[in-house]
């Protein structure tokens, strides 16, 4: 079977204690916190914004065949959008001897706009400005702040405060959220056990904090959007159709299921994967020997990279794990082959359960030692009972937490964009 660096920055207890002072200061009622839309939207609206973000400048003719829809409905949309400041026309795109405005080419107007996204993991928070099109304009990393949550939540939001201080040339529109543990989309209020958080009102303190329309998603969701909305498709790609499993990895494991372009989230939350038994001798914080989590985690071969004598501490990381395995270890190398054949068992079992169209395997366990691949596929081979199918690795790479944070950001606006935009007028 084939399967086809930021910044960190801390701040003195003195400044967080004033962040958390300043954050308390901000009524809650002051977030609009949105559900985050994670699906391909059939409004009329936000297909034309789709394709001018696909293929833009692109004509009202070429922009009707994509989407579907009759010119007529193709022009009204248009000019909804571009009042609203959405879309921009090139007339200078125009070929010469065309009259009339429908022949002249549209494309999102992009320039003026971003939207701020965080992905906040179990060990570094990412920052990232990404403008209406999706494409990453700038980002940041911080060490996830530990503590008691509000602490950590206006520690994330200062950072996220003087990040944006940077594009002052560009109106914000709306912040993104994307983490693990159980999502309240509607309220943005966030359980993570991970992170020892309980109730914790990321969208409040967030969106507030940033004076912005807020939307939460659990970051594994996140990602399965990504690939709906963002990723550049493919000659013939059907990515948006039948069923799509999303599997990630790095420091925690997630999955998620999309189903005709729209992510799958149950009402009660995602479901985890985290302690599947893998038969590993690993002993998990659950005390279980074997939890999926506990075995191909990043701190988990971390550490027993420290017990092999393989780097000196965990200070090294798992980044060190991989230096040493590209430097001739075999020994580091054994011990990433050994995780990859744990994740390609694990996906197979998966692949089995749900019979998707496609997997997507997502997440530096797979993308950072490119070696481990092979790896993967012939453990899914073995494993799997079912014909196989469209397997992938995602083609945002290191970056998919970045791109995660980035369409949670942009969903309600890709959803309705025009509603979305007038929201952001009363903020």
């Amino acid at each position: 079977m084939t399967i086809t660096a930021l910044t960190s920055t801390s701040h003195p207890r003195s400044t967080v204690r004033r962040a958390v002072r300043g954050a308390a200061r901000r009524p809650a009622a002051s977030a609009l916190v949105v559900p985050p839309q994670l699906r391909i939207s059939d409004v009329p609206a936000a297909a034309v914004f789709r394709v001018a973000c696909a293929q833009g400048p692109i004509s009202r003719d070429i922009a009707a065949k994509a989407t579907g829809l009759s010119t007529a409905t193709v022009n009204r949309q248009v000019a909804a959008l571009l009042g609203e400041g959405l879309l921009r026309e090139r007339a200078d795109l125009t070929a010469s001897g065309v009259v009339g405005r429908p022949r002249v080419p549209f494309e999102v107007n992009h320039e003026p706009y971003l939207t701020v996204g965080v992905h906040i993991g179990a060990a570094v928070t990412g920052i990232v400005a990404s403008d209406l099109r999706g494409r990453i304009l700038g980002a940041v990393e911080i060490p996830t702040p530990t503590g008691p949550q509000e602490l950590a939540l206006a520690q994330i939001t200062r950072s996220a405060r003087l990040f944006l201080g940077r594009w002052h040339r560009r109106r914000p529109l709306w912040v993104g959220v994307a983490l693990g543990g159980r999502v309240d989309a509607a309220s943005g209020r966030v359980d993570h056990p991970r992170l020892g958080w309980t109730e914790a009102a990321v969208g409040d303190v967030i969106g507030g904090g940033l004076g912005l329309p807020v939307s939460v998603a659990g970051h594994v969701e996140a990602m399965a959007a990504s690939e709906l909305l963002l990723a550049p498709q493919r000659p013939g790609d059907t990515a948006a159709e039948g069923a799509s499993l999303y599997f990630y990895t790095r420091e925690t494991a997630g999955v998620a299921l999309t189903l005709d372009g729209r992510v799958h989230t149950p009402s009660s939350g995602p479901g985890s994967i985290a302690h599947l038994p893998t038969g590993s001798d690993a002993i998990c914080v659950c005390g279980a020997r074997g939890c999926l989590e506990a075995t191909v985690g990043d701190r988990a071969v971390t550490d027993a990279a420290v017990a092999a004598g393989i780097v000196d501490s965990r200070d090294a990381g798992i980044a060190g794990v991989y230096r040493a395995a590209t430097a001739g270890s075999l020994a580091a190398h054994e011990l990433l082959v050994e995780r990859a054949r744990v994740l390609g068992r694990t996906v197979a079992m998966l692949h089995d359960l749900f019979n998707p169209d496609r997997v997507i395997l997502g997440g530096q366990a797979f993308t950072e030692y490119p070696a481990g691949i092979p790896h993967v596929a012939e453990a899914f081979s073995r494993t799997s009972r079912l014909a196989r199918k469209d397997i992938r690795i995602t083609g945002f790479g290191n970056r998919v937490q970045e791109f995660a944070a980035g369409v949670v950001s942009l969903s309600s606006l890709h959803s309705d964009p025009l509603t979305s935009i007038r929201r952001t007028s009363v903020q």
